[in-house]
């Protein structure tokens, strides 16, 4: 069964199967950092944490003071991230202070990726 194809999928399949229209979507964000292993990096950790949530997202991934690397979805379970969770993203990376550089990639499907 080739899971990309949509035709001859019921409903109940294509959600089983996170397909079509219960398809759900993310994004990769990498970012470098100044930052020491001390208080510098927990400080930034609660504060990406403190606004991944307040988006209503949830992330996967890690890093180290010199580098972050994370996979950012919707907390719902038939949820996808957005355009605007993108765009918000970006812009509070490269406000932070301990951030010397960041890449917000585009939207891709969460459970098929290439």
């Amino acid at each position: 069964m080739k899971i990309n194809k949509l035709e001859n999928k019921s409903k109940r399949l294509r959600k089983k199967l996170y397909l079509g229209e219960f398809a759900t979507f993310g994004f990769h964000a990498n970012c470098q950092l100044d930052a020491d292993l001390g208080g510098d990096f927990d400080t930034f950790l609660d504060d990406i944490i403190r606004f991944i949530e307040s988006r209503n997202l949830i992330a996967g991934g890690g890093g180290s003071p010199e580098e972050m690397s994370l996979f950012l979805c919707s907390n719902q379970r038939y949820g996808s991230a957005t355009q605007d969770d993108r765009a918000a993203l970006q812009q509070w990376l490269e406000r932070h202070e301990k951030v010397s550089e960041a890449d917000v990639g585009e939207l891709v499907d969460a459970n098929y990726q290439a």
